[in-house]
């Protein structure tokens, strides 16, 4: 079983150390992406890939989330993104880099929705 942090805005959480080599992502996937699992699965998907962040639904209907961690890895989230579980039809998915320094963050969770 894998460990699972799940941050809120309002939690300090002990800063990782960060590898100059590693990128940050924020993301929008729009579609048919909530009510089908697509919080969960990417969870687990981040986790997989030994990625950092978080993912939550918005209000408008999209899923977004910071995705932090190596180049290739990031590439192939955004491949599964693009993809998402089995119900999800995604339409659109937005990367937008972030520049370092990234916030304080320990594993991949979820967050409330915004």
């Amino acid at each position: 079983m894998r460990k699972i942090s799940r941050p809120d805005a309002d939690s300090n959480m002990t800063p990782q150390r960060q590898d100059p080599r590693d990128e940050g992502w924020q993301v929008r996937v729009h579609g048919r992406v909530q009510g089908v699992g697509y919080r969960q699965a990417c969870v687990d998907e981040a986790c997989a890939l030994g990625l950092r962040g978080w993912v939550r639904n918005r209000h408008d209907g999209s899923v977004e989330a910071v995705l932090i961690g190596p180049a290739d890895r990031l590439a192939l989230m955004r491949a599964w993104l693009q993809r998402g579980p089995p119900a999800a039809r995604v339409a659109q998915v937005e990367v937008t880099p972030l520049a370092p320094p990234w916030p304080p963050l320990d594993g991949f969770g979820w967050r409330p929705t915004a």
